[in-house]
């Protein structure tokens, strides 16, 4: 009952006293050795008493478990990963964003390690006549006949990303790669830094729901505050922020821990206490509000692009501001999709691993709902979703994007070694701490170069890619391009999987069955869906 591993402490105990005895009267110089095993039994001791189940049971031995734990996710990394199956990017990814940061060769000896006929491998096929693009295809402007002040943009630039989530150096890096390759910094939620202002480079200010950097006293919007930061001309476009793909529907949350002083005044509000974002705008509730909101940041941005951020949950909700669109003419300059694999700092891991749609879903769907109201042409779409190599770029502009937003690889691309500790303030390379220590270990000079390079040879990968399946221009690209294989079956492209839309079929009332349901339930006039015949029936 007593149990063999407190037996085998007890006798341990016994010898360790008696081993004590002995020293004290044959070599007393030795009992500075006999303070270990004195040690280990006081440790032993306190384990008893301990709330955990294993160390009450197996005393002094059970701290191996814990200490094996500690490191598991290192050992994992380090030596248990094959080259393409770390999560949530592999080693693979990760290396070829160092490679190519440190512009040092990206290719790779013997062939593909990926398994071809695994289900949900997507790849693309070549031309027997490869085509060379012109370099002017890796920009595209925003903006369309509302907006004044439209931006040359890159195809690819650095996504949302606050400081105070990222440390200071890191975000000054981005920044100042940003300026040095001629791409954009979107800067979170977090507000405007002097770390974003310090080199120059492009930025477009996301607004979310606390407004930070643009707030009354109250926490609600101030128009003269965002007028006065949104007309200077580092920003560039204005996004407003619906969701997120982490954790879409839910606010977001920045430890007191890590609200500096700095960070108190950049998002004015109080150093040291919980920063809180709500789940939803206090500006808009609807469709038509948001639409409205979208036109107000414009004229106040003095016609600067305007668009928001969302990642797609209910089909409904975004067909209802599709609707909106066609109710009021107000049409966003650009639409961010976040895909729900997305993610940088902390977020409830359920969210993270449950809620939202996967941007490969979401984005077909966005693009069909815009051509189908006959706006596509006007709308930018943005894709924002584990975007890495050229590759990726190529895959979700094909599906129905324009252009791409890269987070995690621009961290990799400073640094971040994907230790996954960016919730606790002690990221090992200084990239998500606010910790001036660590932080210092960034060489913003160094890293802004990385990040420069890392942009720049894989805009040059997309480019080549493009050229390789005989097209001279990205925006050729379709789901016909795509080949994604099913887990039975030959592999088929998108466009034999999603349903065919026509500019303008939504319309005229050509809708593709797989819509025609959520297109009856959306309301321009409220996120709820409008009761339906069906939906009684049910």
């Amino acid at each position: 009952m007593f149990g063999y591993p407190r037996l085998i402490y007890a006798g341990f105990v016994a010898l360790t006293l008696l081993a004590g005895g002995l020293l004290v009267w044959l070599a007393p110089a030795w009992l500075v050795l006999w303070l270990i095993p004195a040690a280990l039994v006081g440790v032993g001791a306190f384990d008893l008493a301990s709330d955990r189940n294993v160390l009450r049971n197996f005393p002094i031995v059970g701290h191996l478990r814990y200490m094996l734990e500690f490191i598991r996710p290192e050992l994992r990394q380090y030596f248990f990963e094959s080259e393409t199956s770390g999560r949530p990017f592999s080693r693979e990814q990760r290396e070829m964003v160092y490679a190519r940061g440190a512009a040092a060769p990206d290719t790779a000896p013997f062939g593909t390690i990926r398994d071809f006929e695994a289900p949900g491998y997507n790849f693309a096929l070549h031309s027997m006549a490869p085509k060379s693009v012109d370099a002017r295809h890796g920009r595209l402007v925003i903006g369309n006949h509302q907006c004044r002040r439209p931006y040359d943009a890159s195809r690819l630039n650095v996504s949302a990303m606050s400081f105070g989530s990222l440390s200071g150096n890191a975000v000054a890096a981005m920044n100042r790669g940003a300026a040095l390759g001629g791409f954009a910094q979107d800067t979170g939620e977090g507000a405007i830094s002097d770390h974003h202002r310090a080199d120059g480079g492009d930025l477009i200010w996301e607004i979310a729901s606390a407004y930070f950097g643009c707030r009354t006293d109250e926490g609600r919007f101030d128009p003269d505050e965002f007028a006065s930061k949104a007309r200077t001309d580092q920003v560039r476009m204005i996004e407003i922020k619906i969701s997120q793909g982490a954790k879409p529907g839910h606010g977001g949350l920045l430890p007191g821990a890590k609200v500096t002083d700095e960070i108190a005044r950049v998002r004015e509000i109080e150093p040291g206490r919980d920063c809180a974002s709500p789940a939803s705008h206090p500006e808009f509730d609807t469709p038509l509000r948001l639409l409205r909101f979208v036109d107000r940041l414009r004229a106040l941005a003095d016609g600067k692009p305007v668009g928001f951020k969302l990642c797609l949950g209910y089909r409904h909700e975004f067909m209802g501001i599709c609707k909106a669109i066609v109710e009021t003419g107000i049409v966003p300059d650009f639409i961010t999709v976040d895909g729900a694999e997305g993610g940088t700092g902390a977020a409830p891991a359920e969210f993270e691993d449950f809620i939202g749609t996967y941007i490969d879903d979401a984005l077909p769907f966005v693009h069909a709902c815009l051509v189908g109201i006959g706006v596509r042409d006007q709308v930018r779409v943005i894709a924002s979703g584990k975007v890495v190599m050229g590759f990726d770029m190529v895959e979700k502009i094909a599906l129905g994007a324009d252009m791409c937003n890269a987070a995690r690889a621009f961290m990799f691309s400073v640094g971040c070694i994907q230790a996954r500790r960016c919730h606790t303030d002690t990221c090992p390379t200084g990239v998500a701490t606010q910790d001036p220590r660590r932080a210092a270990a960034l060489d913003v000079l160094k890293k802004s170069l990385q990040v420069r390079n890392y942009h720049d040879a894989t805009v040059k990968s997309f480019l080549d890619i493009v050229g390789t399946m005989g097209l001279d221009d990205p925006d050729d690209l379709t789901y016909a391009h795509i080949k994604h294989r099913p887990e039975h079956g030959h592999a088929e492209t998108f466009a034999e999987i999603e349903p065919p839309v026509a500019t303008g079929d939504f319309l005229a009332d050509r809708i593709p069955e797989a819509y025609r349901a959520d297109w009856a339930r959306a309301r321009a006039d409220s996120f709820a869906p409008a009761a339906t015949a069906s939906a009684a029936r049910q």
